[in-house]
């Protein structure tokens, strides 16, 4: 926290997530996860919700400055919100387990979501085991230029199945039970992503339905 910054009240908890968006912000930008001030971080709280202010790098986040909102996305403290703000309350309205939202640029998601003749409503085939119980199911959604509200709509269709989005021309949006659970998925979206462009042309042999029952059963998973 810089010297100039006030000092804020907040219940340890609430402190605790603050630092994690801080921490784990840096950590995706030092590892080229997200450039300049794009992408956003999210967590629930139990009086709202915390999200990375608007025009911020989330490798330079101050935990002081991160927007608190209410449920109507009322700015409580902190910072302005990021323009998705609406974003992360349209999927957090559908998906009641979700504690953290992961919004990001990355580049190899980025580009197949800028591809033709893919798959809407499963744009990266299950390669990996991984993929499948941190992602699952991921649609496409049809472009809308940054900001647009009606977004939210096209995001509250498909979250109450999907734990996980890709923007068209944009990027992918993962929710997940916490701040790291979600990164974690992110970042294996990311992964994924980098395999099925490294796979493009070549016989591929993405696992079947049996397999992906079978994970679904031994892990307990809601995908």
């Amino acid at each position: 926290m810089s010297a100039t910054t006030p000092a804020i009240q907040a219940a340890p908890e609430e402190m605790r997530q603050r630092e994690q968006i801080v921490d784990f912000g840096k950590s995706l930008y030092e590892r080229g996860l997200t450039a300049g001030s794009s992408g956003n971080l999210s967590v629930r709280l139990p009086d709202g919700w915390l999200l990375t202010p608007t025009n911020a790098s989330l490798g330079r986040l101050d935990p002081a400055q991160l927007s608190k909102l209410d449920w109507d996305g009322k700015l409580i403290s902190g910072a302005p919100p990021s323009k998705e703000a609406f974003l992360h309350r349209a999927m957090y309205a559908e998906r009641g387990g979700a504690g953290a939202i992961v919004h990001l640029h990355s580049t190899h998601a980025a580009a197949v979501s800028c591809m033709c003749g893919l798959n809407h409503d499963d744009c990266i085939p299950p390669l990996t085991p991984y993929f499948v119980m941190k992602v699952g199911r991921l649609p496409l959604l049809p472009y809308h230029r940054p900001g647009d509200p009606a977004l939210a709509g096209a995001i509250s269709a498909m979250a109450r199945r999907h734990s996980a989005v890709l923007l068209a021309n944009h990027g992918p949006v993962v929710s997940g039970s916490n701040l790291e659970a979600a990164v974690y998925a992110a970042e294996e979206l990311e992964e994924t992503a980098k395999l099925f462009l490294l796979l493009r042309g070549v016989p591929t042999r993405p696992l079947d339905a049996a397999q992906i029952a079978d994970l679904k059963h031994t892990f307990k998973l809601d995908i």
